[in-house]
This record gives C-alpha cells, structure tokens and sequence, in this order.
C-alpha cells in the first residue's frame, strides 16, 4: 500500500513568507495544512494553486489564542495524520511606545502571537513526533532579535524569544528524533514590511526566501539566517559597543505603532 505524501503544517500561511513557504512545500509534493484567520482568502488561495481537499485542508485559529491554536492542530491529527514539518509563522510587527498605554496591549498581543503561539502550534503534535520517532518543527524568529531597535520593543523582544524558546526545546528534546529548526528571516517584502519608512538592506522576494528555507529545514539545520549577509550585518552590530550601537541608531525610522497603521 502506498503511503501518503509527507504533511507540512504551517500557521500563518494566508500571506507573505508563511504563504511562500505553502507553495514551495505544494511544489515539493507535500499534502498542506493551512492555518490562518482569513480562511476564505486562504482557501481561494489553496483553488488557485489546483490544490484538493486531498492535498490541502485550511484550518481557521486565532494563534494567539491558545485553546483555538490547539484545537486547529487537533482537527489536523484527525483529518489528515500526524504532520511532518510543523511550522509557526503566524506573527505581528507592529511598533510601540512605552509611554503608550495602548501600546501596553500590543506588547501583550504580540507576546501571544509571536511567543506563545509558537509553543501552541508545536503542541499537538509533539507527543505523536517522539513516539514516531521523527518530525521537524520549525520557529521563525527575525535579525531583529539580534538587537533591539527604538521603537521595535515588542517585536524585537518576542523574535528573541523565539530564538531562544526553539534552542530550549531543541535540547529537550536531544534524541528523540525530532529536530528544531529556527528560520531568522532579514528584510522580506511582505505586508509586514510594505509599511516600513527606513531602509531594509539585502530585501528579498518571499519565494527567494522560502527557496532558501525549505533548504535549510530539509537539512534541518538549527539554526540559519536568510540571508546570510543580512546574518553577518547583524552579528556585526552585535559587536559595537553601547555607545556606538546607540548613537548609529539615532533618527532611525521607527516602526508604525498601531494607531498609524491604515484599517485593516
């Protein structure tokens, strides 16, 4: 009997880097779990691309809900088995100022998407992966965990604890057969970065960048920056002193704060 096509699972797909990352896994051969709010947007997406119930079922959660995160990699055990490649890149960039009460709740929204949402996709299928002895979970973090940026607080904060979150699982779960693998995106042109008003060296396209992911997690390498000058950049201001790193960072555009952004 023939057995089914490796599953990918992966939050966060109706756009940008999670999408490209969809489709490069479809191009691939693998059967897709999708998850996502915009589930009908997702779903066209899923038609566009000639992808069958058998191939491709759409899930809707709220990541940052932890029950609803849950309950869609639930719904994917049952329906379609045990994933494969388990990947959490639903999350938010979105700017703060301390001074700001309101930015308060988009730190604490941020933290649910970004950080508890990783560990919520993971879940469900982690038991499953050490019995079977095998499977990939995937975290992706950014270069902005590397330093923090004036006005990036939240963001900057949650991806470092993306990085370090996925290295403490990562020795968890040390001979088990299941491999953690963080992706540290740069500059992607995405919805996330249109709205940037500073300068976003070594920019890529999102299938650029899922070209260069799905290596490095079919390699289930640990730990990779792409692309890899924008991991030199950033390694390099992680060595300039205080002074210098502040004092370059001066008059740096800052991220849009939620109050600045068009509806959504």
């Amino acid at each position: 009997m023939a057995s089914s096509p490796p599953l990918l699972y992966i939050t966060g797909a109706s756009s940008g880097i999670g999408q490209a990352l969809a489709a490069r896994y479809a191009q691939a051969g693998h059967r897709l779990a999708l998850v996502a709010r915009r589930t009908d947007a997702m779903q066209t997406w899923a038609d566009a691309q000639g992808l069958g119930p058998e191939r491709c079922r759409v899930y809707a959660a709220d990541v940052a809900d932890i029950n609803s995160a849950v309950a869609a990699g639930q719904r994917c055990l049952a329906d379609m088995g045990l994933p494969d490649v388990v990947v959490a890149c639903a999350g938010q960039s979105i700017g703060m100022d301390t001074a700001e009460r309101d930015d308060l709740d988009v730190m604490a929204h941020t933290f649910a998407l970004n950080n508890v949402g990783t560990a919520a996709a993971f879940h469900p299928f982690l038991a499953g992966m050490t019995t079977r002895g095998s499977g990939t979970l995937v975290g992706v973090a950014s270069v902005a965990a590397i330093r923090g940026l004036p006005g990036h607080g939240a963001y900057c904060a949650s991806k470092a604890g993306v990085v370090a979150y996925c290295e403490s699982l990562r020795g968890e779960l040390r001979g088990s057969g299941v491999s953690v693998v963080t992706i540290v995106p740069g500059y992607v042109a995405t919805p996330l970065t249109a709205l940037n008003s500073y300068a976003m060296p070594f920019l890529m396209t999102p299938a650029a960048f899922a070209e260069q992911a799905f290596t490095a997690i079919s390699a289930q390498t640990s730990y990779r920056v792409i692309p890899w000058q924008m991991g030199v950049a950033a390694k390099l201001l992680r060595l300039l002193p205080n002074p210098l790193f502040d004092r370059l960072l001066s008059g740096r555009g800052r991220k849009k704060r939620r109050s600045e952004l068009p509806p959504a």
